[in-house]
């Protein structure tokens, strides 16, 4: 039975660790937060503690696409998100009045999702990883263990290090530490050569307020998309589980006048002069405005000019790539990275060469393009907020919109074109 081991017990890790071992693999799950996960969703929201996720407590959201590899892939989680209260959200409930052509089509049922706040998706994955994988929380990672090389030149990793100095030994290292990874410090360190690397600050901060209704009430209709753009701020409102939602305003961070949404009383001054928005506050706050900002676009390659920088060694998820959450996309492309991981692990295991270069081409097949697609929105909207910022009409030479902002226009009159729009958000990949 080959021996794996995954850093990081989040969504992408536990999920990356129970496809393997419903492949046969022994998963050990390293996991530097010490919290123990929760006896219920609501405790998850109350209490759980993950200072290892800095976007713990911001809005989520699950795509379709995200729900349908859980749904595939690892029911359990699913059904366990659904005892949850997940949201059961139908995408094609936000298609544009202006569409006359209301009829279904078949295959409409890929438009539906679950979804539900970050700690009690992480809850649901991390209640049934417990029974799986051998999960160890409070123990951190001190560095990489190597033994003979695969590739003349090329460290070949054999296991992991612990803070404690104990010493791990794995057939596979699986790197799922999130946006925050030491990785390219520890290949450094054992004579790799560094992955390469891109990063950009995205440019925004985010101010978000979770919401659950008056006793006796329902949750609200969203009357427009999940995602509104005006001038020089965007309005993202999200279902929750449980019956809540969240609501965000994000911004451009060079516009010093809209930092005053920290505010309560200023954040919901400007959400209740929108229209299609105000009545998202009808409910009882159960946060208050939780910023976040200084989120970075980055992206990893650990296969340069045709040669892995390491073998026995993966990276998942934010780890290999992480983006600005606007989109709602994190946890979603964790989920088709774990999916297509697994695949050719379970191909490739035995040729550690074949399979670094497998899961590089997997990775640049699969995910790559919406990462790419994800950064030329950002840039595109980072510059549109930096001109309204100040005072002046778009710099010359911005940034053409991804593929998703050249399809908003066209899809508002469109049935057919509404629903590409949606697969285009819902990031079609393994497990459709």
């Amino acid at each position: 039975m080959a021996k794996v081991v995954v850093l990081g017990g989040g969504v992408t890790g536990l999920c990356t660790g129970m496809m393997l071992a419903g492949q046969g693999c022994a998963v050990t799950v390293i996991e530097r937060d010490a919290g123990a996960v929760p006896g219920s969703p609501e405790a998850a929201w109350q209490a759980w503690q993950r200072p290892g996720v800095a976007q713990f407590r911001q809005a989520h959201y699950l795509h379709p696409q995200g729900s349908r590899i859980l749904a595939t892939r690892l029911p359990d989680v699913h059904d366990a998100l659904g005892r949850a209260r997940a949201a059961r959200f139908d995408v094609l409930s936000l298609m544009p009045p202006f569409i006359a052509d209301r009829d279904p089509r078949d295959g409409d049922d890929r438009f539906t999702t679950l979804t539900a706040r970050r700690p009690v998706i992480e809850y649901a994955v991390a209640s049934v990883a417990r029974d799986l994988l051998d999960v160890r929380r409070g123990t951190a990672v001190a560095g990489l263990l190597t033994g003979p090389e695969v590739i003349p030149g090329v460290p070949h990793v054999t296991g992991v290090r612990l803070a404690d100095g104990t010493r791990i030994a794995a057939d596979l290292v699986v790197d799922a530490l999130g946006r925050r990874s030491p990785l390219p410090g520890w290949l450094t360190a054992v004579g790799s050569r560094p992955p390469a690397e891109e990063a950009e600050d995205s440019g925004f901060i985010y101010y978000t307020r979770f919401f659950r209704p008056a006793d006796g009430g329902a949750p609200p209709a969203f009357l427009t998309g999940l995602i509104a753009e005006f001038e020089c701020f965007s309005l993202l409102s999200l279902p929750g589980d449980a019956d809540t939602w969240s609501v965000t305003l994000y911004l451009g961070s060079r516009d010093q006048a809209l930092k005053e949404l920290r505010h309560p009383d200023r954040w919901a001054a400007l959400v209740r002069s929108c229209p299609l928005h105000a009545h998202l506050l009808d409910g009882i706050p159960i946060t208050g405005v939780e910023a976040m900002g200084g989120i970075v676009d980055r992206i990893r390659r650990f296969v340069l000019d045709g040669t892995p920088t390491a073998t026995g060694l993966l990276s998942v998820g934010d780890s290999w790539a992480c983006t600005n959450p606007s989109r709602g996309r994190g946890i979603t492309i964790g989920l088709m990275h774990a999916a297509g991981t697994a695949d050719v692990v379970r191909e490739h295991l035995g040729d550690p060469r074949a399979l670094a270069l497998a899961h590089d081409e997997m990775t640049q097949a699969t995910v790559v393009p919406w990462y790419r697609d994800t950064v030329e929105s950002d840039r595109a909207r980072r510059a549109a907020f930096d001109a309204a910022a100040a005072g002046g009409p778009p710099a010359q030479g911005a940034p053409e919109p991804g593929l998703t902002a050249r399809l908003e226009q066209a899809m508002l009159y469109d049935a057919d074109l509404f629903r590409a729009f949606i697969e285009v958000v819902a990031l079609p990949g393994p497990g459709r």
